[in-house]
């Protein structure tokens, strides 16, 4: 595990409803976001779950590009 990596089980997933949510945007982009590989995901059965620390990082560089 490197040093920015935290382990498992502090990991907090979160579905594409409530990405969708703090993003304030559709699930339809987060799946496109998931789909292109710009927000890391796990599917978990027939659904995805993306790390919160994932949505935070997108977000900050998201920020920083438009800046």
């Amino acid at each position: 595990m490197s040093s920015g990596e935290r382990p498992l089980s502090e990991v907090r997933f979160l579905t594409v409803a409530e990405v969708a949510s703090v993003m304030r945007v559709s699930k339809m982009t987060v799946y496109r976001l998931v789909h292109s590989g710009e927000l890391p995901a796990i599917r978990v059965g027939r659904s995805f779950r993306v790390p919160e620390q994932a949505v935070h990082d997108y977000l900050r560089d998201a920020y920083i590009e438009a800046g």
